[in-house]
């Protein structure tokens, strides 16, 4: 079977080797898909284990449409009765890129009712009554190829099931994981995010550190398909429970804000990581010690600072981070000219989306450590 694991953009090599990672067969990548192949125990795993991929799918099949007329006589020529139920409630999700077929409207209401008709012949009934469990179809058009696939999420990846408070502006948890992941972390470094927000960076990077898979605190749409086994859920989640290795974290979330810094623990305790956390203002920021990694995602332009205020905290953030000895420091924002306000140029960039924003992730090598980073140690990072 194919599979599809969706992303934002600029994220794509992440969650390929991420899958690698997880000894899955990597097909090939394409912008924001990644596609792989496998069993359902495949499926059960990237699921469970995916860090910063939004959704993963289930590809029914692909063929090329230009009409309307191709696109339905498509749809009902694929093989549907594996997957789909005599009395399935079928909801069409639709896209289209660079396609003749740009309606994606009239394309929803035409795969819906091939989908339709195609059950109707293979369960010799006149009627599918849509009274069972809701099945969600991904109908994506890109250059003219139409690819069909069933949603095998429900909610997205990143709802990981800690996170059921919020803050302005917040990150999301696939992309603060991609953060910590793209920073290079590692267990036994220490890590600050001295503007934690709802706390996603520090709990993504306790996560990580101590093998948690991050779907193991949800439910996915897949679980609930009678042609899956049990069996291959069991075994997925006994691996990712057996996976877990607790360990003594040095992991400091802090911001200005007492309410924030409540919120992070009850997130915290909810994913069952231990993470230190204080009210404390960037200013505030000091660390002894030597070697670390900061992540930082500062409030930016027109979501919570006036670009005025914005500039003063990247000029007070560079002068308490230049303090840091040996620390890498990692902030991604979406404002334009962070560099120029910041004061100095970052080592490595890499454009992402971040609630449909296009921002970037700066990132400043370890004091010492610069010359080298700038002479080619991850071109092929920048984007």
């Amino acid at each position: 079977m194919r599979f599809i694991a969706t992303c934002k953009l600029g994220l794509e090599s992440t969650v390929a080797r991420q899958l690698r990672q997880l000894a899955l067969d990597v097909e090939r990548v394409e912008d924001a898909r990644v596609f792989f192949t496998g069993g359902f125990d495949a499926m059960a795993r990237s699921l469970l284990w995916l860090r910063t991929a939004e959704r993963v799918l289930l590809v029914v099949g692909s063929f090329r449409a230009e009409t309307f007329g191709e696109l339905f006589d498509g749809v009902r020529a694929l093989d549907w009765k594996p997957f789909l139920a005599r009395d399935a409630r079928i909801h069409v999700n639709g896209k289209s890129a660079k396609s003749t077929l740009f309606s994606v409207s009239d394309c929803q209401s035409i795969v819906k009712k091939a989908i339709v008709e195609n059950l109707k012949a293979a369960y010799h009934t006149d009627v599918v009554p849509e009274t069972g469990a809701e099945v969600i179809v991904e109908a994506g058009l890109l250059r003219d190829e139409a690819t069909l696939a069933l949603d095998c999420c429900g909610a997205g990846l990143a709802r990981r099931g800690y996170r059921t408070y919020n803050v302005a502006a917040p990150l999301s948890e696939t992309l603060g994981a991609a953060v910590v992941t793209l920073a290079r972390y590692r267990a036994e470094l220490p890590l600050i995010d001295p503007m934690c927000g709802s706390g996603t960076m520090p709990i993504e990077a306790a996560m990580i550190a101590e093998n948690r898979a991050p779907g193991l605190m949800r439910a996915f749409a897949a679980e609930r398909w009678p042609f899956v086994e049990s069996a291959v859920w069991r075994l997925a989640r006994e691996e990712a429970r057996d996976s877990i290795r607790p360990a003594r974290l040095e992991i400091l979330g802090s911001d200005a804000d007492a309410r924030c810094i409540e919120l992070c623990r009850r997130h915290a305790q909810k994913a069952g990581v231990t993470v230190e956390w204080a009210v404390r203002r960037v200013e505030a920021l000091c660390d002894a010690r030597s070697g670390g990694v900061l992540v930082c995602n500062p409030p930016y332009g027109e979501r919570l600072l006036d670009r005025r205020a914005a500039e003063e905290l990247y000029r007070l953030m560079r002068g308490r981070f230049d303090l840091l000895d040996g620390w890498s420091v990692n902030i991604i924002t979406g404002y334009r000219d962070f560099e120029r306000a910041y004061g100095r140029r970052a080592d490595q960039r890499r454009k992402l989306s971040n609630g449909g924003m296009t921002c970037c992730l700066y990132r400043y090598a370890p004091r010492g450590a610069r010359t080298a980073a700038r002479h080619g140690e991850q071109k092929g990072e920048q984007r």
